[in-house]
């Protein structure tokens, strides 16, 4: 027995929390330790994916208004 067979998993097809490694792996996220946790999992993607592509623009220069660009 691996050690996510002991945690919570949230299943992106059902939207349902599962406790091991039920569902296939494209369809989990996870492991978190507490079925609460493992609820709350498209909120954190959310958040992460948010957070990830502020921080994409801003390395990109995408947050910057054109006019700025390049004036260093």
């Amino acid at each position: 027995m691996s050690d996510g067979d002991e945690k919570y998993w949230y299943n992106l097809a059902t939207g349902n929390v599962e406790f091991g490694m039920i569902s296939p792996s494209a369809d989990r996220v996870g492991p978190f330790d507490t079925e609460a946790e493992a609820a709350r999992a498209p909120e954190k993607l959310q958040e992460r994916s948010r957070a990830w592509a502020e921080e994409e623009a801003a390395e990109s220069g995408w947050d910057t208004p054109p006019s700025n660009r390049g004036a260093e």
